[in-house]
């Protein structure tokens, strides 16, 4: 009922037009970027990069291009329907099926979660010694109170600013590092496989296309809703919309890129092979000097908190959609699924020995999980039922198949060639 108040409210809000009209509709895709700038995602590129040069620059290439068709195509129906992917689903779909493609996007957030805690661990043991499980006990304590209190909002800016100044740093460094621009420009565009290379690929695919953000961005779009009853208005959102989620996957790729590109210049071409995320400090000191390793640890830990706060937003949304309603969190169902998915995710992390290993392999299951949730939104979005005359063009519906074939294809290769 909220929600629908807010739509209804929403639709009495007047239109002001004028060259700043699009900084209304940024946001969300910010938000999301966030999500996918993860400690997860810094381990995934890391060992990228350290592990085997530029080679895999093109991983982050093509998953950015899979990441703005599918963001776009979540955001699109939460435009369209006023309903987030969770609550469509269960709206949409056979009981049985619904249930099993949104338990799945929460097994899929769980490993998000336990990545974001767990890289949140590590930097309080970078910076006070703190023992890594304790770590994670302290990491999950604060990120389940900022949400469930919804303090988080007044922390939010200073989060976001933090970590963008530090991915600027990471690519202000490309500049202090040698860098082979042509091998890198040849990597970025021509696919390599390097031997036993499929898990990180693969970890590097589910870091930056991560199903909970999916199920995230279909839910934060519709806070920028002003009139979903004119069809005039919604295409002009949805047109907005695009240039924001463009705009934030841009610059998230050049983040992700540069990170990959600098573990290359650093770590690859001496020859030293990264084994746990406290190595990659030494990235930052060229730029920052002896207090590399505090700076990094600090932007680690921020990076940690705000994604597993939009991973947790996004686990009370499936949650929420399980019942058919909104992500409230003052709902019980919407606090329920943020206490279970991150009590589950501390409990697993119990069982982790080595915590640069569980990193990446949590990024590796997402993107064994995110077939399912493709399907589930390619389904949702390309359905007249659900999206009237704004469903799938053929050439939408094209695009986002290949997407779904490729990762699948990708997926096979991973059994084929082994963990």
């Amino acid at each position: 009922m909220k929600k629908l108040k807010n739509w209804l409210e929403g639709g009495m809000h007047k239109e002001q037009n004028g060259g700043l009209e699009i900084l209304k509709y940024i946001g969300p895709g910010l938000l999301v970027t966030v999500g996918f700038i993860d400690p997860g995602n810094w381990a995934s590129n890391v060992a990228a990069g350290s592990d085997y040069g530029y080679a895999l620059l093109w991983m982050v290439t093509l998953s950015t291009i899979m990441l703005i068709i599918l963001q776009h195509n979540a955001a699109h129906l939460g435009i369209v329907t006023g309903l987030c992917m969770a609550e469509s689903a269960t709206k949409y779909l056979p009981k049985w099926l619904g249930r099993f493609a949104l338990l799945t996007g929460l097994m899929a957030t769980t490993a998000t979660i336990l990545a974001e805690i767990l890289g949140g661990a590590i930097a309080l043991s970078m910076l006070f010694s703190i023992p890594v499980k304790l770590g994670s006990v302290l990491m999950t304590a604060v990120s389940m109170g900022l949400l469930l209190t919804n303090s988080y909002r007044k922390l939010e800016r200073w989060i976001i600013g933090f970590v963008s100044l530090i991915g600027l740093a990471f690519l202000i460094e490309i500049l202090m590092v040698k860098v082979d621009w042509p091998e890198a420009a040849r990597a970025w565009v021509v696919p390599s496989v390097p031997t036993g290379s499929m898990p990180v690929i693969m970890s590097v695919l589910g870091a930056v296309v991560m199903p909970h953000n999916l199920f995230l961005h279909s839910e934060v779009i519709q806070s920028r809703q002003w009139n979903v009853q004119e069809e005039a208005v919604i295409r002009k959102q949805l047109k907005y919309e695009f240039l924001d989620t463009l705009l934030s996957m841009g610059i998230g790729w050049a983040i992700n890129s540069a990170m990959l590109i600098v573990a290359a210049s650093t770590f690859f071409q001496a020859g030293e092979q990264v084994s746990e995320l406290e190595q990659a400090a030494k990235m930052l000191t060229p730029l920052i000097g002896p207090a590399a390793s505090v700076i990094f640890a600090v932007a680690l830990l921020m990076a940690g908190i705000s994604s597993s706060v939009t991973a947790g937003m996004a686990g009370g949304s499936i949650t929420a959609g399980i019942f058919e309603e909104p992500y409230d969190i003052r709902d019980r169902h919407s606090r329920l699924g943020i206490i279970v998915l991150f009590l589950l995710s501390l409990a697993i992390i119990f069982f982790i020995r080595d915590p640069f290993t569980g990193l990446v392999y949590s990024q590796m299951f997402l993107s064994m999980q995110l077939p399912i949730t493709i399907i589930l939104l390619v389904y949702l979005t390309s359905s007249k039922k659900v999206m009237g005359k704004f469903a799938n063009s053929r050439l939408d519906l094209f695009l986002l198949v290949l997407i779904g074939v490729t990762v699948i294809g990708l997926n096979i290769c991973l059994l084929v060639t082994g963990f």
